[in-house]
């Protein structure tokens, strides 16, 4: 697994992609942050990082859409998964090299946005006048959504050879695990099991974790997530192969 790791960071990091999806991952966090919506930072005056943990699902859906989108795709179209396959590594090891260097990447899209937490801590007034455990939560939270988009977008790329349509669908079921069960649970279609349509939603989770109270079922939704879709690449692959 540790190879593979190695090989995906690789791969990434001497790819053009990587770094123009961190960028503008960043410049647009950046903006809506300090400039743009009438939310941002400077024209509200409030010391909180809340319209960045707002944005920064939004943004997610497109930036992990595009770092998974060739994981499996590239190597299914041009053959090597079958080469890489014979080595001495397991399926599974693979689909977690895989995902893990997916996180690392997103983890490092997420570092320099401390700058804004330092920033906000010094603005405020008095200084320091930051809400350190909600903004803790807020990252973990980001943190265990993007592994959640990563394991949905590793699933995507392994249904298809094709870049261009992994994209789209992992972009189309990051967006709709995020709000799409929410917008169900409003229609109130279910009678009394609105409630637990809303909670099959990454959306309720993200924003009860944001809040700077680490829920265990929380957690628990977000690893069941992310296993999930992790035996669904597994099982997809072992078809194809």
């Amino acid at each position: 697994m540790l190879s593979i790791f190695k090989k995906e960071i690789r791969s990434f990091l001497s790819s053009l992609i990587a770094y123009v999806v961190i960028v503008v991952f960043l410049l647009i966090i950046g903006l809506f942050t300090w400039v743009f919506a009438d939310g941002n930072v400077l024209i509200l005056g409030h010391a909180n990082l809340d319209i960045l943990f707002f944005m920064a699902p939004w943004v997610f859906t497109f930036l992990i859409s595009a770092i998974t989108m060739r994981s499996f795709s590239e190597e299914l179209k041009q053959g090597t998964f079958e080469i890489l396959s014979t080595k001495p590594i397991t399926d599974i090891q693979i689909i977690l090299g895989k995902f893990f260097a997916s996180v690392a990447l997103v983890i490092f899209a997420l570092l320099p946005t401390v700058v804004y937490v330092y920033s906000i801590y010094k603005l405020g007034q008095p200084q320091g006048n930051l809400d350190m455990g909600a903004t803790m939560g807020s990252y973990i939270g980001l943190l265990l959504l993007g592994a959640s988009y990563v394991s949905i977008g590793l699933f995507a790329s392994v249904i298809t050879p094709n870049q261009i349509v992994a994209f789209i669908l992992g972009l189309f079921l990051c967006f709709f695990f995020y709000v799409g069960f929410q917008q169900l649970s409003n229609l109130s279609l279910f009678g009394s099991y609105d409630s637990f349509v809303q909670n099959l939603g990454i959306q309720l989770h993200y924003d009860s974790i944001s809040r700077g109270v680490v829920d265990s079922r929380d957690l628990a939704y977000f690893v069941s997530l992310i296993f999930t879709f992790i035996s669904l690449t597994f099982l997809t692959l072992r078809r194809r192969i």
